[in-house]
């Protein structure tokens, strides 16, 4: 059993594991989607978010990260890890939390799950809360983008990140395999190391990871004012970025003739600096329990059953000058059950489908100072069915899913707290998508996405009503909001001959009633006001990728291109929304002979000059990328060695997705040059 050291001064008490699950949950939803990767990955993967029939599938409205990749691009955040993917940005609340914006969208527009189940945290709540989650223990990384979304619920209105890892064994093994890393970094003192063995003998499989990571304050190529105790007032460094994070889990599954049944628990402790104040850090702990199986049917009608539940105890404390102030919680759990039907036949072709039951139920609580939202419980429950049929070359797809939400503030155990309205609100929101795609020759496919989207407004946006140090801001929800609503659309398509390879998406979205934090004229203990609003706006752009081989040989050279764009207008005011990604693009040399791979590159941030009033405008900027991978075999172990080189010319820049170049601005600019270095064994 593997034995987590407590992070000092964390003050943070584990609740027990599944404290009790309900037996009422159900779910509807369809399916429209199929997958491509923005990176370089097999033609026969299967993706799994989004492709709930397990299609062989090349679409383009999946992109993913995973082996070495995701091992060279992996971060210390969720946000910045998937930053450079077509269509994703990041939130960038400084090097330690940082959630995946997609298409312009974040929040809880973006739904992040752990292995397709809910991920209950309270990342979403705030830009400084951090996703608990480390690369360092994580497979695969999955990003779905547009209408395909709509299968895991109205809080993926946006997109899904979904963080897989094979903590539940889904394939029996017979012997023993590991996996151990190790990696250093120049400009934060990185000091990181994990571990991973999975043991299979009969039917049984068994798994244990865990890693550690250490990391200092981040440094930047100018000087920047810090008063925390005991840091230098003047430094080459972002004050108060250092962070301290482990974790691990334990996994199991038998498999039987029909089937398997797994079970797995984890941890995550962390501890961070939160930039936006010197002398706040944040000290999280959550735990996670799985339960998840797959039972194959001798039916005439059904072909299999899957299920997955899990429960999770989530709370952080914040710290100010180590004085512990807010804290917050989250607990809750989510069931899952969804039965594949065997195709049958129909005058339009044959159709195969999926129908699915889903519920999630969470109880928040925010206890401090700074408990700008009330306690409350939210209970979801669906209904979801995917129908899919061929007709030739085409292939068709449609998708419903209906929801009952029930949000309930309950205001503030503290009678001295009074200023939270107290009652519940009840929604139903139903959702439609539906897509094509025709395969028209071996070279070209062609796909389109549409879908009518609703998401009910969360707590927080329903019954804030207090500072928030984050957004600089006092927030007051509005439980009068009705449904968020979104027409989207996307078109897409893909080109590929031997290594050569192209594709291309443009979308829209339009929101009758967008639910955003606009501005008032009001202050209140000398903050300004802000209030949850619904306004009609509208998303549109683009995301471009290719892959031209340009010499093959001895060894291959390869041209890679991406692009990305979005606008995003409040129609309601025709001014921009705040914080959306420039127009981006990068070019890089790919080089690959024998054991040894490089790739040197950039990415080119335009000025982002279409800011509402009162967002800080941001420059264009640079930044020079280089990677090298030596693999070599040692009596039966594989050795990848890497060193990678991020912001090679040392460029000064701020994000423009960052609430923080706005509300602290000088506090928190991006990473200044840095060369990581690490290996990876595998056996």
């Amino acid at each position: 059993m593997f034995q987590f050291s407590s992070l000092k001064g964390t003050s943070l008490v584990p609740k027990g594991i599944f404290y009790g699950l309900p037996a009422s949950a159900v779910l509807l939803v369809v399916n429209v989607g199929f997958t491509s990767s923005a990176v370089a990955q097999s033609v026969q993967e299967v993706v799994i978010t989004g492709n709930p029939l397990s299609k062989i599938q090349n679409a383009n409205n999946v992109s993913s990260l995973s082996g070495m990749a995701l091992t060279q691009q992996g971060q210390s955040t969720l946000g910045e890890t998937l930053n450079n993917l077509p269509g994703v940005s990041s939130t960038y609340f400084g090097p330690n939390a940082s959630r995946p914006i997609v298409r312009g969208l974040d929040g809880d527009r973006i739904r992040v799950l752990s292995n397709s189940g809910a991920s209950m945290d309270v990342s979403s709540l705030s830009y400084d809360h951090a996703v608990p989650m480390d690369v360092l223990s994580t497979e695969r990384i999955e990003v779905l983008r547009g209408p395909a979304s709509l299968q895991y619920g109205g809080s993926a209105i946006g997109g899904v990140v979904n963080i897989i890892d094979n903590r539940i064994p889904r394939k029996p093994m017979d012997g023993v395999l590991g996996k151990a890393q190790l990696q250093t970094s120049t400009g934060n003192h990185e000091r990181s190391k994990g571990a991973l063995l999975e043991a299979g003998q009969g039917t049984w499989v068994f798994h244990a990871d865990a890693f550690e990571r250490q990391t200092g304050d981040v440094k930047v190529p100018q000087a920047l004012a810090c008063s925390k105790p005991g840091a230098p007032a003047l430094s080459n460094r972002i004050c108060n970025s250092a962070s301290a994070s482990e974790g691990g889990a334990l996994g199991a599954s038998v498999f039987l003739d029909r089937g398997y049944l797994g079970f797995s628990i984890n941890s995550y402790l962390s501890r961070y600096g939160t930039v936006a104040q010197d002398q706040v850090t944040i000290g999280m702990k959550s735990e996670r329990a799985a339960l998840e199986g797959e039972w194959r049917l001798d039916s005439e009608v059904l072909e299999n059953l899957n299920f997955q539940a899990s429960q999770t105890n989530y709370k952080h404390t914040e710290f100010d000058a180590g004085q512990a102030g807010t804290v917050f919680a989250n607990q809750g759990h989510d069931i899952r059950v969804q039965a594949r039907h065997k195709a049958f036949r129909t005058g339009l072709g044959a159709w195969e489908g999926v129908w699915g039951w889903q519920s999630e139920q969470a109880q928040f609580s925010a206890d401090g100072a700074e408990a700008f939202a009330p306690f409350s419980k939210t209970h979801t429950q669906a209904l979801f069915a995917i129908e899919e049929f061929a007709l030739g070359k085409a292939s068709f797809n449609v998708g419903l899913r209906k929801e009952q939400v029930s949000v309930e503030s309950l205001g503030n155990p503290d009678p001295t707290v009074d200023r939270f309205e107290m009652g519940s609100r009840q929604f139903a929101p139903q959702s439609l998508a539906a897509s094509t795609a025709w395969q028209f020759t071996p070279q070209w496919r062609l796909s389109a996405n549409g879908s009518r989207t609703e998401r009910a407004p969360k707590d927080y946006e329903l019954f804030a009503n207090g500072p928030h140090i984050a957004t600089a801001a006092w927030e007051k929800g509005n439980s009068r909001l009705g449904l968020e609503k979104a027409n989207s659309v996307d078109v897409s398509a893909r080109w590929q001959q031997a290594a050569h390879q192209f594709q291309v998406s443009l979308f829209q979205s339009r929101f009758a009633n967008f639910i955003g934090l606009m501005g008032t004229q009001n202050i209140q203990e000398e903050l300004p006001v802000q209030t949850y609003q619904g306004v009609r706006a509208k998303f549109s752009g683009m995301e471009a990728s290719g892959q031209w081989r340009l010499m093959q040989g001895s060894g291959t050279l390869d041209l890679a291109l991406k692009a990305d764009s979005v606008r995003a207008q409040n129609l309601s005011t025709n001014e921009p929304l705040p914080r959306i990604s420039p127009f981006r693009w990068g070019s890089s040399l790919i080089h690959s002979s024998g054991p040894w791979s490089a790739r040197l590159g950039f990415d080119r941030y335009s000025a982002q000059d279409r800011v509402p009033v009162g967002s800080a405008l941001t420059a264009a900027y640079t930044l020079w990328h280089g990677n090298l991978n030596y693999k070599q075999n040692v009596s039966g172990t594989t050795l990848n060695w890497f060193a990678k080189l991020d912001n090679l010319r040392n460029q000064w820049a701020y994000s423009a997705t960052s609430i923080l170049t706005s509300t602290a601005p000088g506090k928190s600019p991006l990473p200044g040059r840095s060369l990581k270095l690490g290996v990876v064994a595998a056996f």
